[in-house]
């Protein structure tokens, strides 16, 4: 009887049918993760155990990375200056020498309620002349004058400077229609001409970094060939014994991407070192020009993008490399 309610010594009891599909589904998946450590694990041997090359590698693809990222970090830092560009675009309104201080007001008033106009200013006379001989430096030579040759000046901000200086044109015809007004200049040119300056780099920053890309996707490319030609008669034993494509090619794309992890980490690290040594000289530059601007180093989502887009790049040159010479060794 008792025998027959309890089980025998060192018998297993039988799992259950959502135990047993839980452990079918899980055997793959830890397979699959167990292969792309073990691959992941071969790059890494093989990157320790070939420094020179692999250091190699790594440099040229640093640079390739650092200088199209250097220029676009540059020139976006440049843009800023440190000034709005909305508030750096005016109209300066010259006032008649006959209009009076309350008439000034009066009109400064009627500008500012203008449609298209952000903020209107008075620079009355006495004021710029003191200006105009604290920056001048004729000091002595003003003070010889026996009155003021500087007319009052109403300097005008526009809500939106879309479409340059034409785009102001009837900005400035309805200003200058205004009784009291004597001429009216649109202060625009000099932020165009920086503007198309920035572009024209711009450009050629794009056009540096399109052929850097493809350089360094030939070198990824010729550097996973030749370690692939290293480990022929390796790859020959695994096709033997059933092993895929795949499974062959698996280590050489890791060996891409960790390239490209090396290189996207130490091109940030060398931007952020190049922005710092930099800026020094960019302080000194911007305070002769009375401006408090400068670089204010490698932001961290452009470093983040930096090495993503290297362990990419990586990723892809060693996939055209080893879609096309891995398919090549076959065991005769």
């Amino acid at each position: 009887m008792s025998s027959a309610k309890n089980p025998q010594p060192g018998r297993r009891k039988a799992p259950s049918g959502a135990a047993r599909s839980q452990r079918d589904w899980r055997h793959p998946l830890r397979s699959w993760f167990g292969s792309h450590r073990d691959s992941a694990r071969q790059a890494l041997v093989r990157v320790r155990h070939y420094p020179f090359s692999s250091a190699m590698t790594v440099l040229v693809m640093t640079i390739a990375l650092a200088l199209p990222m250097g220029l676009s970090v540059l020139i976006g830092q440049v843009k800023q200056l440190g000034v709005n560009w909305q508030e750096a675009a005016q109209i300066s309104v010259y006032l008649a020498d006959d209009v009076s201080a309350e008439k000034q007001q009066s009109l400064t008033e009627q500008i500012r309620q203008l449609a298209g106009v952000a903020q209107a200013q008075l620079l009355d006379k006495d004021l710029a002349l003191a200006e105009f001989q604290q920056h001048a430096g004729m000091g002595d030579a003003l003070l010889q004058l026996d009155y003021n040759p500087l007319p009052s000046v109403i300097v005008v901000t526009p809500l939106s400077i879309d479409g340059g200086a034409a785009a102001l044109e009837p900005q400035r015809d309805r200003l200058a229609a205004i009784d009291g007004v004597e001429q009216v200049q649109i202060d625009l040119l000099w932020v165009e001409r920086l503007a198309a300056i920035l572009a024209m780099f711009e450009r050629f920053a794009g056009g540096l970094g399109v052929l850097l890309i493809i350089a360094l996707l030939l070198v990824m490319a010729n550097t996973i060939r030749l370690a692939i030609e290293s480990r022929r008669d390796e790859i020959l034993v695994i096709k033997l014994v059933g092993g895929t494509d795949a499974f062959v090619r698996r280590p050489f794309l890791y060996i891409g991407v960790l390239y490209g992890l090396l290189s996207g980490v130490l091109a940030w690290i060398l931007l952020a070192l190049g922005l710092a040594w930099l800026n020094v000289t960019v302080e000194r530059v911007a305070s002769l020009y009375q401006s408090e601007f400068a670089l204010f180093g490698m932001p961290f989502t452009d470093g983040l993008a930096l090495v993503f887009g290297s362990m990419v790049l990586g990723l892809a040159g060693a996939w055209l490399a080893v879609g096309q010479h891995v398919r090549a060794i076959e065991p005769q």
